[in-house]
């Protein structure tokens, strides 16, 4: 990685939450989970994301999520604050405008929900956003959770109507998309995968690394390979790739927090509990998750 790089570049985390047996946040677990990524190499971590089941959070309990996670970080590596679209843009831009972002580096925040706006209404929603966001924005476009997809002239379009948009978390699965995006994109303008298995390829076309699921697990492993990715040793990168490769389906065959909470529960971070309506990985792919995860090169479970 050189000095040219966009702000958000090589690896992102997107934490997880842990929980007790009783649902309340396990805020050790929190800081174990922190100080193991941040051995593993992470560059920035992303607390309040999917991963991390903010949907499942109070408003209080994202802000102590968010206090504790920049305290214990001490500022080792930036933190990024999630913020969700919702279904309504004035409503998001007011929470934003009086939030307290001291020590965020940056915001990631995804399109509106359920209403499945059109582009430019999508347009409409983040130029509000970037308009009182006192921090680099992320744009988040997962349209697996949105039911809307962020198109490439939509991203480029904010891309070059304001500074204050860092970066496209492009977790749409499309990698034709991300090389639309990668081929008339400003130079500030920052392209990280969403999708952990294609962020190998998406740099080969010219992005700047991911924000993870899998780090939580194997920061060393992803971070190692982004990095490899990025210096062009394709060797190495493509290895590593393939070390972990078996994992993934494991990490989303019963959704996203279920597979990567019963990973670092596996790994004696933290305890294996989710909020209903999730709940935890079935015994049967447990079992299969141990198994790749033993297989890792490495890796000690």
């Amino acid at each position: 990685m050189n000095d040219a790089s966009p702000l958000f570049s090589g690896t992102g985390v997107a934490l997880i939450t842990p929980f007790k047996a009783d649902k309340s946040i396990d805020y050790p677990a929190l800081g174990r989970v922190i100080d193991y990524v941040i051995a593993g190499g992470v560059e920035y971590l992303v607390c309040l994301g999917t991963t991390g089941e903010a949907i499942t959070l109070s408003t209080q309990e994202c802000r102590e999520v968010l206090d504790f996670t920049l305290r214990h970080v001490d500022e080792r590596v930036p933190v990024v604050a999630g913020f969700f679209g919702g279904n309504y843009t004035e409503k998001l831009a007011n929470f934003i405008a009086g939030y307290n972002f001291d020590g965020v580096a940056g915001i990631m925040s995804s399109s509106p929900a359920y209403s499945k706006p059109p582009q430019e209404g999508i347009y409409q929603h983040f130029m509000q956003v970037a308009e009182v966001a006192p921090r680099p924005l992320i744009i988040y476009n997962v349209p697996g959770r949105t039911s809307s997809n962020v198109l490439p002239e939509t991203i480029l379009r904010l891309a070059e109507a304001s500074d204050r948009f860092a970066a496209v978390k492009e977790a749409s699965g499309i990698l034709s998309q991300a090389t639309e995006i990668l081929r008339h994109r400003p130079d500030h303008f920052g392209v990280l995968s969403g999708d952990d298995p294609l962020t190998t390829a998406m740099i080969a076309l010219g992005g700047h690394g991911g924000i993870s699921v899998i780090a939580n697990a194997l920061p060393d492993h992803f971070s190692r390979m982004v990095r490899a990715a990025l210096d062009n040793d394709v060797a190495t990168a493509r290895q590593l790739h393939f070390d972990t490769l078996d994992v993934h389906p494991l990490l989303y065959c019963e959704g996203n927090p279920v597979g990567i909470k019963a990973a670092v529960s596996a790994l004696g971070l933290c305890e294996n509990y989710l909020r209903v309506p999730l709940v935890p990985l079935s015994s049967a792919n447990e079992a299969r998750l141990r198994d790749v995860l033993a297989a890792v090169p490495g890796l000690h479970v």
